[in-house]
C-alpha cells in the first residue's frame, strides 16, 4: 500500500479522519470534485445531504477504481458542503458510513471540510475531491 495514515502524538485523535497521510508510491491520481450524479447524470438524493454524501463517496471510489486504485490509496479528501453548519455533521457522517458499508472500507484519510455558498447546480449539496497515490 502506498499510503500510511496516522495521528501523531500531540494532535487530536479524530474518528472520521487521520491527521497525516504518508505517501510512498510513485503515481499520483487527482480525482475531480464528485457530486451526487449517477452514471446517467441524474442527481441522487435531491434535498438529502446524507444520500448525496454517500453518492459522492461512491463516485470517488469509481473514479479511483478506474485509475487502478481504491480508498486505501487516498492521501487527502476535500469536502465542500453548501451552507455548512455544525448541526449537519450527523448527516455527513451518516452518508460516509453508508458509503463505507457499501464499499467495505473505512475512508479516513486526512480531510478538509469547507462550507460554500453554492456548487455547480442548486440541487447539489456536497462535492468531494480526492488525491491518491498508487504504487
Amino acid at each position: 500500500m502506498a499510503i500510511t495514515l496516522m495521528n501523531p502524538d500531540g494532535l487530536p485523535q479524530i474518528d472520521v479522519y487521520r491527521q497525516v497521510a504518508v505517501a510512498s508510491g510513485g503515481r499520483m491520481v487527482f480525482v475531480a470534485g464528485q457530486v451526487a450524479w449517477d452514471a446517467d447524470h441524474a442527481t441522487v438524493g435531491q434535498g438529502d445531504l446524507a444520500a448525496q454524501v454517500e453518492q459522492c463517496y461512491l463516485n470517488v471510489a469509481a473514479a479511483l477504481a478506474g485509475a487502478g486504485g481504491s480508498f486505501d490509496d487516498v492521501a487527502r479528501l476535500t469536502v465542500y458542503v453548501v451552507d455548512w453548519t455544525p448541526d449537519k455533521m450527523p448527516l455527513l457522517l451518516d452518508g460516509i458510513a453508508r458509503a463505507a458499508a457499501k464499499l467495505g472500507v473505512t475512508p479516513v484519510p486526512p480531510a478538509t471540510l469547507i462550507g460554500v455558498a453554492a456548487l455547480d447546480v442548486p440541487e447539489h449539496l456536497v462535492e468531494i475531491e480526492a488525491t491518491a497515490v498508487l504504487d
